[in-house]
């Protein structure tokens, strides 16, 4: 059975959020060919994960200088209440993500970068030797497939003026790289100008940001019909 995970990260909870609505598009379509049984919906607004702290800072520093143990071994080097806890906080993120065989993020655009709530959850969930095969140090995330959908207020895409602006693409790109996502199984999905029917004086791009919007769906949905279950070796101890 092929399993999705569905972060959201955009502010605005409501149907106003173009992020919120072509990963619900996405999900809607993936669960019409899997079913629900696989699916998993996290929603960093609604129930934002916290920041980290010095308790984290210790714990991750512990298991660093003992080598990297998996996750399922971290308890054992716990020294004190607050590390228990930040790990609580911590573990079920990280079996959700290596459980997935599909993630599915929503970032929008804010100040140039991802949200904070995004953020936050990658902070935690990178958790040092969480992505490591015991004993190989290969990653285990190297069969996961990652689709971020991204939208922006304005245009950022290749060529643009601000292209150099878009630090959104960049750092998930280099994110998820680093921790062996290879590029074959990562896709970007962008919807831009997104702000053209609000802002007065971008009311000019309207028909580009409907086109952007048309097209980012039109692949949204080619993409979630697309995706099959992957071939996955599994390491014993991982879920």
């Amino acid at each position: 059975m092929t399993s999705l995970l569905h972060v959201d990260s955009s502010a605005n909870r409501s149907d106003e959020s173009i992020s919120r609505r072509l990963t619900a598009l996405f999900a809607g379509t993936w669960r019409a060919r899997h079913g629900s049984a696989g699916y998993t919906y996290r929603d960093l607004a609604a129930a934002p994960v916290p920041p980290l702290d010095s308790a984290y800072c210790a714990l991750g520093r512990r298991v660093e200088r003992d080598g990297l143990l998996p996750p399922a071994r971290v308890g054992e080097l716990i020294a004190s209440p607050a590390e228990q806890r930040e790990w609580e906080l911590t573990h079920p993120l990280i079996t959700e993500l290596l459980s997935a065989d599909v993630v599915l993020i929503g970032a929008p655009m804010y100040n140039f970068s991802i949200p904070a709530s995004l953020k936050a959850w990658i902070d935690r969930v990178s958790f040092p030797g969480a992505f490591s095969a015991p004993g190989t140090g290969d990653s285990l995330l190297r069969d996961t497939k990652v689709v971020v959908i991204t939208t922006r207020g304005g245009a950022y895409g290749p060529g643009t003026p601000m292209e150099a602006w878009d630090f959104q693409t960049s750092y998930l790109r280099a994110y998820f790289a680093k921790h062996g996502v290879s590029d074959g199984n990562l896709s970007f999905i962008t919807a831009e100008m997104t702000l053209a029917d609000l802002v007065p004086h971008l009311a000019g791009f309207r028909s580009s940001a409907a086109s952007s919007l048309a097209t980012a769906q039109a692949e949204v949905t080619a993409l979630a019909a697309a995706l099959t279950e992957p071939a996955r070796v599994r390491v014993p101890g991982t879920p």
